[in-house]
This record gives C-alpha cells, structure tokens and sequence, in this order.
C-alpha cells in the first residue's frame, strides 16, 4: 500500500486532546479512504494514553508517543523529533498538522529534519488520484484562493481551524505505544525550553470557534459604542460576539473576537452580520456557517452574494426590533 497519511496530534494545557486534532483526524480519515491509503494519528505528550484513546475514535491507528520532556516545557521541537524518527521507520507519505502556534513550529522543524515541502494554513483539503493531496488556500490577505499540490510524493499540510467537520469513526481504532527511537534527531538534543508561566487574556469571552451562533460587527456599526447592540443581540440569541478586522483595528474590540483570515475561522449554525460589507478577507473566516444573516445599508454589498438572508437596513433600526421580538417571545 503506498505511504499512510499521518494526522499529527495535540494536547492542550489540561492534557486533553485539541479540538483542532479531532478535526485534522477526520480530514485525514477521508482523505485515506478516498487515496486507499493507511490513516493513522500520533501523539507525543508526556502521558499521551487519555488523548491517544480520545484520537483513536476518529482514526483506524494511533501510535501515542511517551515524551517526559514535554511536561512543563515548550513542545514543539521534542514532538518534532520524536515524529521524525517515527517517519524514518514507517515512511508515511504525508503528515497533517493544525494551523495551531504549537502546529505551526512543529510542522517548520520536520520541513527542516524530514527535507519535505509545507502547504500551510488550508482552507480546504482534496485528493487528486495523479497529484495527491490538494490544499486550497487563501494568499495576499484574503484577496485570492490558490489551490496547490507537492511536488514530490511527501509533504506536510497545516490545517486552519474549523476547516472540517469532527465526526468519529464508525469503529474505534487502536492504541499502540511508540518504540523508543534507535537514533535521536537533532532537534532532540536542544536544551528543554521551560514554560513558566501560562496567562489567559483577562474579560475574555468564550471561545467564538466552539459558539454555535455569532453575531459580528464591521465598519457599519459606527464604534465601540456600536457594539453595545451587536452584544445585546448575542446574548439574545444565545451566542457569542466576532468582529472584522477593520473594527478590531480600530480600537472598537478585542483582537480575541476578530474572524477571517488574519483572524479566527468559525462555523457555527447562524452567523448574524452586522454593518459587514462581506470583503474576501473576512468571508475565508465564516463562509462555511450553516446559516447567514446580514444587516446592512448598502444593497450591493458583497456579502449580499453569499448570505442566505441579506437585510437591505439601518442595522440599528432593524436590530431593537429583532430583538424586542425574541425577547416578547421568549417570555
């Protein structure tokens, strides 16, 4: 059988496997049935065994690697290593990564240890039975979408966020643990790179990748003060606050909120765009919610294209009233 395709693991602080991983195995799962090719995951953590078993629902393999070093120090160069010399006994053919800080460093040092091109940050993952895997991406800030292939018969792709759907496979995989590396790579022999200490960003809201429906903000709603409404109708709706770039620019809103392609990709069940033009920028960030909305004063607005409900409107005028309405209803 040609060479396997490898969905990279991570954990996060606590331990458990990174929503990002679910989401790369399931790629790499589709990928594999559609190229005949083994999917397997690996995790390299200082206890893999709960998030190696939590990988394994979503891929047929799971090779969890033991690494003591990556409990209180900084991961990537040691998950780098280990997975390196893990392809120098299996040969697998490609390797998917998250487009995660940790995923990004990993992904730049096996380019570097295994000598394979990186496609980075895709948007979108395909197969083409002559070219393997094809990596849809957006480039010049939003402003076009390439589609690319390797060169060669190896590589490496990092996968941005909310890019696929986590759906666990219909059976279970297997865990098996790592063999201890006959040779150690370079990377390994760095000096340990301790964390010493972790700081979330005080007030932040609730992460807007895992909220099922966002209501975002543009130029539109006029200043921070505008976002007083955007907020009052997320917390009607039961969701959470995102914002564009140009808003966050601004001053008007924390960067934590800001959606597209210098900011989080999200996709959640209904999108409410407020005051949002719609440019391509911000449409790689929220293309793929189930539902669209749009609040907006100018009929020919680009958002108008791809939104499954485009509100020609003062977006405080229609706004007070959706949200009088749901508030009537739900008492």
């Amino acid at each position: 059988m040609p060479g396997a395709i490898w969905a990279i693991g991570e954990t996060g602080p606590d331990g458990e496997l990174a929503r990002i991983s679910r989401e790369v195995a399931t790629l790499v799962r589709g990928l594999a049935e559609v190229a005949g090719r083994e999917a397997a995951g690996v995790l390299v953590a200082a206890s893999p065994a709960a998030a190696a078993d939590e990988l394994a629902a979503f891929v047929p393999r799971v090779v969890a690697a033991d690494e003591p070093l990556a409990g209180g120090n900084a991961v990537a160069a040691l998950v780098a290593a280990r997975v390196a010399a893990l392809v120098a006994v299996e040969q697998p053919a490609y390797l998917v990564l998250g487009a995660t800080p940790d995923g990004r460093d990993v992904a730049g040092m096996l380019a570097a240890l295994l000598g394979w091109g990186v496609l980075v940050n895709a948007t979108e993952v395909g197969w083409d039975a002559a070219a393997g895997p094809t990596v849809g991406m957006s480039i010049f800030g939003g402003r076009q979408l390439t589609t690319s292939a390797f060169s060669g018969e190896r590589g490496i792709i990092t996968v941005r966020p909310n890019t696929v759907t986590a759906e666990p496979a219909a059976a279970r995989g297997s865990v098996e643990p790592a063999a201890a590396p006959a040779a150690v790579p370079t990377a390994h022999s760095l000096p340990a790179v301790p964390v010493l200490e972790r700081v979330a960003e005080a007030g932040a809201a609730a992460a807007i990748e895992d909220a099922r429906v966002i209501v975002a903000g543009g130029r539109g709603v006029g200043g921070p003060d505008g976002f007083g409404i955007v907020a009052e109708l997320a917390e009607a709706l039961g969701g959470a606050v995102g914002a564009t770039r140009a808003a966050v620019d601004a001053g008007w809103i924390p960067y934590g909120h800001q959606i597209g392609q210098t900011g989080k990709i999200v996709k959640p069940q209904l999108y409410v765009a407020l005051g949002i033009s719609g440019a391509i920028q911000h449409k790689v960030g929220m293309q793929t919610a189930e539902t669209i909305v749009a609040v907006n004063r100018d009929p020919d607005a680009p958002i108008a294209e791809f939104a499954d409900l485009f509100v020609v409107g003062d977006l405080f005028e229609v706004v007070p009233e959706v949200i009088a309405r749901l508030r009537a209803r739900s008492g």
